[in-house]
């Protein structure tokens, strides 16, 4: 779906003509990178996303045209909504990181599975590190070219950054990211960036907001609202309901809306979720979600 432009214009406007929310982010995939790369991406129902595995970056495309091609898809989506959304509303698009796509290339298959690449990271830092780069120069594109194409921000996704120990979190998620900052940036000075290194330590996010240079923080269920709170007198922070909470709803979520609010009030923050909706989640508690957060801020 995200391969149709129409239909996926369709699918990021209708929860934003439902719940009124903000911002839009595209309806797209991380895993359009790997595509673009060469990978041949399935999905596959009750297994989730599959690819060839690789262990080497020597037989992927590394044509910034061939790039453009396969992805082309996304920025005439975001051309489409754009021109739906009010002045007022933002339009976010987005990547995944450098070290999360490695761990689906490498494995061959979703899922937080680190093992191929943890082992080939280790094993051979230097073909590693020749994978992380060519990924993340098809992901500052990708971002580059989706600001063009109508984009206001744009966030990277680190959805696997979690259990790293302190030196492959710096060099597997710290240094890949801040190239891709500083490449899109090159490009697009006033670029606004958004990061996610989900899971990561409390000094892994902190470390990762100093050394990347991104413009805002999204952070996980785990994050102590008091530590948000000093993070956020010096950057942007996003986040962090817990999705089951929203699942929930009632008085549970109402009193987890504004527990954080409140801590968060006067502060550089984006309320949002830690993670993603969760499928079984009742549309009437995103109604309630979006009503309770207009009224207590």
């Amino acid at each position: 779906m995200c391969m149709n432009p129409e239909m996926a214009a369709e699918i990021t406007l209708q929860p934003v003509c439902r719940f009124g929310f903000d911002a839009a982010i595209i309806f797209s995939d991380i895993l359009t990178v790997p595509f673009a790369l060469g990978q041949d991406v399935k999905f596959e129902e009750n297994v989730g996303p599959t690819l060839n595995a690789v262990n080497s970056s020597a037989g992927l495309v590394a044509d910034r045209d061939a790039w453009r091609t396969k992805l082309a898809p996304a920025y005439e989506t975001l051309q489409r909504v754009r021109a739906e959304l009010s002045p007022g509303t933002a339009l976010l698009g987005f990547a995944g990181a450098p070290w999360t796509l490695a761990t689906y290339m490498a494995a061959g298959r979703g899922g937080d599975e680190q093992k191929a690449a943890k082992l080939w990271g280790y094993r051979d830092p230097e073909s590693f590190g020749k994978l992380l780069e060519l990924i993340g120069d098809c992901v500052a594109q990708h971002l580059i070219w989706q600001l063009e194409a109508g984009a206001d921000a744009v966030q990277i996704f680190d959805s696997w950054a979690s259990g790293l120990p302190a030196r492959a979190f710096a060099d597997w998620v710290i240094a890949p990211t801040k190239r891709i900052v500083d490449k899109v940036r090159a490009a697009r000075p006033d670029a606004k960036i958004i990061g996610f290194p989900r899971g990561a330590t409390l000094q892994g996010y902190e470390a990762y907001a100093r050394e990347t240079g991104v413009d805002a923080l999204s952070v996980d269920t785990a994050a102590p609202l008091d530590w948000m709170a000093r993070l956020a007198s010096w950057v942007t922070v996003q986040g962090n309901l817990d999705p089951l909470l929203l699942v929930t709803g009632g008085p549970a979520m109402e009193r987890a809306v504004d527990e954080i609010v409140d801590a968060m009030r006067g502060r550089r923050f984006i309320f949002n979720l830690g993670h993603g909706v969760l499928q079984e989640t009742p549309p009437e508690h995103v109604s309630a979600l979006v009503t309770r957060v207009r009224a207590a801020r």
